[in-house]
C-alpha cells in the first residue's frame, strides 16, 4: 500500500427506528418510522453535516428514505436511492414478533456464523445472496468517491453482512459480536483494496426498545 493513495469513508447507517421496532421488518415491510425515530433521523442529519459528506446513498426502502431525508436536508444533499440495498428478504418472518420469530432467525445466524453461508428459511435470503447484491455496491461507491466522505443508509442484516465480508480482521464467525443499533453509524475507511472499520455502532439517539435484527 502506497502512503499517497486516496482513503474513501464510508458512513454506513442503520435507519432510525421503525414504528413497530419489536417486529421482524424485512424486504417484504415497507414500514414506517416511530416518533422516536423520526428524532433520531433528524438528530443523525446534525451530526452527518458536521462530518461534511460530499454524497448520500440510502435503500428505497420507507423506512430508508425517511431517515436519509433530514441527513439530506442538514448537509444539503439529495439522496440517491439503490434498490439493491433492500433489508435482507426474510420471508414467513415478516411482521412476525420477537417471540415468534427469534428461534428461526437465530437457527440460521447460528448457522452463518459456523460457516454455513448458504443457509436459510423458506422463503429468505441467505448471507451469501445478501453478501452477492450489497458488497458489489459498496465497493462500486467507494471507488466512484475516491478520497470523499459519503454516507450510506441500509438496514440492520445488510449492514452486518457487508462488515464482515469487507472489513480486515472480520469474518462471518464475528456476525452475532457486531451490534447494529437503530441510528447508528459505522465509520469504514477503504484505501488500497483495504477496507478497516475506525468505529461501530455510533448511536446518535437511544432507541425506545432493542431492534429484533
Amino acid at each position: 500500500m502506497h502512503r499517497d493513495e486516496p482513503t474513501t469513508r464510508i458512513l454506513l447507517a442503520r435507519h432510525a427506528e421503525t414504528s413497530d421496532p419489536n417486529r421482524f421488518h424485512g424486504a417484504e415491510s415497507d414500514i414506517g418510522l416511530s416518533v422516536l425515530g423520526r428524532e433520531q433521523a433528524d438528530r443523525l442529519g446534525e451530526w452527518m453535516a458536521g462530518e461534511g459528506p460530499s454524497a448520500l446513498y440510502c435503500s428505497t426502502m420507507r423506512r430508508a428514505v425517511d431517515t436519509a431525508g433530514p441527513i439530506g436536508r442538514a448537509c444539503g444533499l439529495e439522496p440517491i436511492a439503490i434498490p439493491e440495498l433492500h433489508e435482507r428478504k426474510i420471508g414467513s418472518l415478516s411482521g412476525a414478533s420477537r417471540e415468534e420469530g427469534w428461534a428461526t432467525y437465530a437457527a440460521v445466524k447460528e448457522r452463518w456464523i459456523a460457516g454455513d453461508l448458504e443457509a436459510t428459511h423458506p422463503g429468505a435470503e441467505s448471507f451469501t445472496e445478501i453478501r452477492r447484491r450489497v458488497v458489489p455496491i459498496l465497493e462500486r461507491l467507494a471507488d466512484r468517491h475516491l478520497g470523499e466522505t459519503i454516507a450510506v443508509v441500509a438496514h440492520g442484516v445488510v449492514i452486518r453482512v457487508a462488515m464482515v465480508s469487507l472489513v480486515t480482521g472480520l469474518t462471518p464467525a464475528d456476525f452475532d459480536r457486531i451490534q447494529i443499533e437503530f441510528a447508528s453509524v459505522n465509520d469504514l475507511r477503504f484505501e488500497g483494496r483495504r477496507w478497516t472499520a475506525t468505529a461501530m455502532n455510533q448511536v446518535v439517539v437511544p432507541s425506545s426498545s432493542r431492534p429484533v435484527a
